[in-house]
């Protein structure tokens, strides 16, 4: 069933609330000599299929920030809404029953750090809609040089969250998160995992309060390990060792991740969805 309007407003809200709450916590944390340069985008809202074969309505604001302590952090808000190219419908659920319509809101974050010491970090939270309405999501963690405090309390934030809703989705969604983020090229996992889910649908109310606090939780996890990391001394041994592992970012990012197909193939805004990609990168 395609959400109403107040549904809609109220998830695109959040994901804005939460997207002003991680710019003012990650500027506090460059201690105000570092601000996010927040760009609006809209699509020209055209009835006409774009090159995709979609038609795109909507917008939204990219966010970049280049500072001390995050090399370089982006954090996206967009809700959009149109209709699927004939070839993209049928891999969406409800996408065949609804011809395509859609509708869709979320936040997306990556943040590459200057300090080989602090881990990059992933989130992303979003509503779609199409004959079905479904939250997904979730936030990983993507370590150098991996400290365990840092893996368990990370893993602990994401846990409360999920046990505060329901005892089996932590179990079930960071073994999803396992799953989705491997490089089945290099046989390897990305990061050290957290949580990934999608496809809630059963009772809109509790999966948007359990999405609610899975974006609180990495806020809350993640600003406790940049605090407890980011002044530590590092090596440029370090540094060379966080140009690898960007690497393997890139990899899965442009070979496998989802959020990054659907933008490019329903034609949304190329600079936001790739905003993900590392500042500085190598391959050896």
């Amino acid at each position: 069933m395609h959400a109403p309007d107040k549904n809609k407003n109220m998830a695109s809200n959040w994901f804005r609330e939460l997207r002003d709450r991680i710019v003012s916590t990650f500027e506090d944390l460059e201690e105000g000599k570092h601000r996010f340069d927040i760009t609006p985008w809209d699509r020209e809202n055209k009835d006409e299929p774009n090159d995709t074969g979609s038609i795109l309505k909507g917008g939204g604001e990219m966010g970049i920030m280049r500072g001390e302590v995050f090399e370089k952090i982006g954090v996206n808000i967009s809700t959009v809404h149109g209709t699927f190219s004939e070839e993209f419908r049928d891999k969406i659920p409800g996408g065949a029953e609804s011809k395509g319509k859609f509708w869709a809101s979320g936040v997306s974050l990556v943040a590459h750090m200057k300090n080989p010491l602090v881990p990059a970090v992933h989130m992303n939270t979003r509503m779609i809609s199409t004959s079905k309405t479904w939250f997904g999501g979730g936030a990983d963690l993507t370590p150098t040089i991996e400290f365990e405090e840092d893996t368990k309390s990370f893993h602990n934030h994401l846990k409360h969250a999920c046990d505060t809703h329901d005892d089996k989705y932590y179990s079930e969604f960071k073994e999803w998160c396992d799953r989705y983020f491997f490089l089945p090229h290099r046989n390897e996992p990305r990061g050290i995992g957290g949580i990934f889910y999608d496809y809630l649908d059963k009772d809109w109310d509790k999966n948007f309060a359990f999405t609610k606090d899975v974006g609180m939780a990495f806020l809350n996890s993640f600003t406790e390990i940049v605090k407890r990391r980011k002044n530590m001394d590092w090596t440029k041994e370090d540094k060379e060792k966080q140009l690898v592992k960007r690497g393997r970012y890139v990899e899965f990012n442009l070979l496998y991740d989802r959020g990054t197909q659907f933008g490019l193939k329903t034609g949304g805004n190329t600079d936001a969805i790739l905003m993900s990609m590392p500042p500085e990168v190598k391959w050896p």
